[in-house]
């Protein structure tokens, strides 16, 4: 357990009306009467107190701050803590700090205040993750998942997936230790049976785990399609700003651009891409390049066509081998004499949306239906349902759910039941990692170096 006083900036560098410098540890009181002497005493825990802040070294003022103390066990961290909200701005917080660091505290490594709660049990391993995603989410819908998992939605699964690991792990001790007696409290058949249900349990965690992690940077959709089959304007009207250069002239756009939104609360990454089309130019050439390798990635695929023109084969062939769905956009509604092809089929296409951006048809329909596509098992489930968003979760549920596989084949095929039971143990010690049960140094290692100093 760490000894010393740590301290750092908490609050995001540049201009602003108020900073926050945290303090944490067992000399955060001391730590203040240095910076504040004025102090006649120790402010009482959880109130908040107008302190002269100095330099603990030349007694030079520095700034008026508000201090705030926390006794242990009831703080952020469950250590003494003290929060000094000063004047924001690009060099007093830092004053301030140092004079925290003059006065017998040391800077704060990257996620150390978080860590120190999780090494003194104010949370699990996976709200402690939930922190890091909460500040850095950027869609509604992954702030709903962080919320979920800093709630203990996912510790609370996991944790009764677990203790099902530890119930069978009991049952099959009967078996082992009275092999020959037949009134064993629960036959091997339901052993068998219950195994099958916490695989069940275990794959429904697992299938959230592709759109969860696609949560974090967002689904990727490229839009693609012959030249001036209006790409940009459509580009531009969905992320709400003119980003892609828009003209009459056909092949304008020479490379990829991307831009974050969100949609129906979730999150994309919209490129608008070259036009494809075969082509002597060679920055035309290398333009359709691009575009071909954001199309071999894409999540979902926007291909526009206008109104009343048919995919031309080029276009197809320019989508072969894609494994992403398709959305057929039918660009330029609102030109006169655009009705558009007689009861257009699907035709191997995910969806066909009617669009104008000139009178604003068809872009709510894309909101809807990109979410649904990219994120289908996200918004048909339950909102508090437990989400996976991160591989370190998904690789550990994958090895509990083989692990647990391995212990129902070997019951099914008849293996001793002292063989079958060692399929438990390796079960039990994934999902410990996931909460943290077991502390293993890399994995901590890993889990908090994402987090900024003064989390």
């Amino acid at each position: 357990m760490n000894v010393d006083t740590i301290a750092a900036v908490s609050t995001a560098p540049g201009h602003g009306a108020i900073a926050v410098i945290r303090v944490s540890g067992p000399a955060a009181p001391e730590v203040l009467r240095r910076v504040a002497p004025s102090l006649a005493e120790a402010p009482s825990p959880r109130t908040c107190t107008l302190v002269e802040i100095r330099r603990p070294s030349s007694g030079e003022l520095v700034d008026r701050a508000i201090a705030t103390v926390f006794a242990e066990p009831a703080s952020y961290t469950g250590e003494h803590m003290v929060e000094l909200s000063c004047h924001g701005g690009p060099l007093i917080p830092g004053l301030v700090l140092d004079a925290c660091i003059q006065a017998g505290a040391r800077p704060a490594e990257p996620g150390e205040f978080t860590r120190r709660a999780y090494l003194r049990g104010k949370m699990d391993l996976l709200q402690a993750e939930a922190v890091a995603d909460l500040i850095q989410a950027r869609s509604r819908a992954f702030h709903r998942a962080a919320i979920g998992q800093l709630e203990r939605g996912l510790s609370g699964r996991i944790g009764e997936l677990r203790e099902s690991l530890v119930k069978l792990e009991a049952l099959m001790a009967h078996h082992i230790d009275f092999p020959e007696e037949d009134d064993a409290p629960v036959s091997l058949e339901a052993v068998a049976a219950e195994a099958s249900r916490v695989i069940a349990r275990l794959d429904g965690l697992l299938a959230t785990a592709p759109e969860g992690e696609l949560l974090r940077d967002g689904a990727l959709a490229v839009f693609a399609g012959r030249p001036n089959a209006g790409k940009s304007s459509l580009y531009n009207a969905l992320i709400g700003q003119d980003r892609a250069i828009v003209t009459d002239e056909p092949g304008t756009t020479r490379d990829a651009l991307e831009a974050s939104v969100q949609l129906a609360g979730f999150p994309f990454r919209l490129v608008d891409t070259a036009g494809l089309r075969e082509t002597e130019a060679r920055i035309e050439q290398l333009g359709v390049e691009v575009a071909l390798k954001y199309l071999k990635g894409a999540d979902i695929v926007l291909l526009c066509v206008p109104v009343g023109e048919a995919v031309s084969s080029g276009e197809r062939r320019f989508l072969e081998g894609i494994t992403a769905p398709v959305v057929l956009l039918e660009t330029k509604a609102d030109l006169p004499g655009q009705a558009g092809l007689e009861a257009r089929s699907l035709d191997g296409f995910a969806g066909v949306v009617r669009v104008s951006v000139t009178t604003g048809e068809g872009l709510d329909e894309i909101a809807r239906l990109l979410p649904e596509l990219a994120y289908q098992t996200l918004t048909s489930a339950d909102d508090e349902a437990p989400i996976i968003t991160r591989g370190r979760h998904a690789r550990a549920l994958r090895t509990a759910r083989d692990a647990v596989e391995l212990f129902r084949a070997a019951l099914t095929d008849g293996l001793p039941p002292e063989v079958a039971s060692t399929h438990l143990r390796p079960a039990e010690t994934a999902l410990e990692e996931v909460l943290g049960v077991i502390s293993v140094d890399d994995v901590l290692d890993v889990v908090f170096r994402e987090f900024c100093v003064g989390k």
